[in-house]
C-alpha cells in the first residue's frame, strides 16, 4: 500500500506542477502585454511632451513679437495637425494614438468646424 500512496502523492503533485505551469504561462503573457502598453505609452507621452514644448515655445515668440496676435482658425489648424500626426482629435478618443485608419468621430469633427 505504500508504494501506491507515493506514486499518488507523486501523481498529485504533478498536476500541482502542471497547473503552476500554465499560471505561470498566463502571467507571463499578461507581463508582455503590459510592457509592451508601457512602451506605447511611454513614446506617446514624449512624443505629446515634445508637442507641448514647441507649443510653448511658439507660443512664447508670438506673445514677444505680437502680443495682441489674434489668428482665426489656428485652433482648428492646430487640431488638424495633431490628426493628421495619427492621433484623435474628437471627444470620444481625444489624444490616443489613431491605428492607421481614420476616424469618423475626428473626420465629422474637422467637417463640422470648417
Amino acid at each position: 500500500m505504500k508504494k501506491r500512496k507515493i506514486f499518488d502523492q507523486v501523481s498529485d503533485m504533478e498536476e500541482q506542477i502542471g497547473e503552476l505551469y500554465e499560471q505561470l504561462g498566463d502571467l507571463k503573457g499578461k507581463l508582455s502585454d503590459l510592457l509592451e502598453e508601457n512602451h506605447r505609452l511611454e513614446m506617446e507621452n514624449h512624443h505629446l511632451r515634445n508637442r507641448l514644448n514647441d507649443s510653448d515655445e511658439d507660443f512664447k515668440d508670438d506673445e514677444i513679437v505680437n502680443p495682441a496676435k489674434d489668428v482665426p482658425g489656428e485652433g482648428y489648424d492646430n487640431l488638424a495637425r495633431l490628426y493628421e500626426e495619427g492621433f484623435h482629435i474628437c471627444n470620444v478618443h481625444f489624444g490616443t494614438p489613431r491605428q492607421d485608419e481614420d476616424c469618423l468621430f475626428c473626420l465629422l469633427f474637422l467637417n463640422k468646424t470648417k
